[in-house]
């Protein structure tokens, strides 16, 4: 659902005259609701049908995948704040905000895979964008095991933040598949906005 908002938002802020800047932060912005209202839901819903349930389902690491790859490390903010959202609705401790906001920022190792294979090989590239999304997780799940390590948290706690949230990793794949198939989400914006300016020129020029 929210990858069709996204893609509605991106072609209605290209008719209107805007900067790179103001772009971005309208992005950024529109994807920081979602994560807010996505997980705020998936929270409540599982706190009030699952309580008993030891695994987790969250849509945090499947939006920062997406904006790491539109917008690289302005996805920091997506990946502290969706720690944030959880422990706020889960009732977490103060140390849990700690190893949840801090923990999740491990994603971000995520972006060494730009460097290895190239944002646009990965997009392109089934295996290589479901690889991409399963690390996000990966690291971010590892993120918080480490921050509560180094908290005096014993090993099991560590391991349990990648044993119950392993549905995540599944969850992250599909999202982030799916919004590769659609036009221009999974997808470097200033790329996606000088291919769209080139298509936009070539229709005119074909009248």
């Amino acid at each position: 659902m929210f990858v069709n908002t996204v893609s509605g938002f991106e072609r209605h802020t290209l008719n209107r005259h805007m900067t790179l800047k103001q772009y971005r932060n309208l992005d950024l912005f529109l994807f920081a609701v979602m994560l807010i209202i996505s997980e705020s839901l998936i929270v409540n819903a599982a706190i009030r049908w699952f309580p008993d349930q030891l695994y987790t389902v969250s849509v945090c690491a499947a939006i920062v995948s997406i904006v790491l790859m539109r917008w690289g490390p302005w996805a920091s903010i997506h990946a502290a704040l969706g720690g944030l959202v959880y422990c706020f609705w889960a009732g977490g401790l103060p140390k849990q905000y700690l190893i949840y906001g801090i923990g999740n920022l491990f994603s971000l190792f995520s972006l060494l895979m730009f460097r290895l294979f190239g944002k646009e090989r990965i997009r392109e590239n089934v295996l290589l964008t479901l690889l991409f999304a399963l690390c996000t997780q990966l690291f971010m799940q590892m993120g918080r095991a480490c921050v509560s390590f180094v908290m005096g948290a014993p090993v099991s706690t560590g391991v349990n933040f990648i044993t119950t949230d392993a549905l995540s990793g599944l969850f992250t794949m599909v999202i982030v598949w799916i919004a590769s198939r659609l036009d221009g989400v999974f997808e470097d914006q200033i790329s996606y906005l000088l291919r769209v300016q080139k298509e936009n020129e070539e229709e005119k020029g074909g009248f």
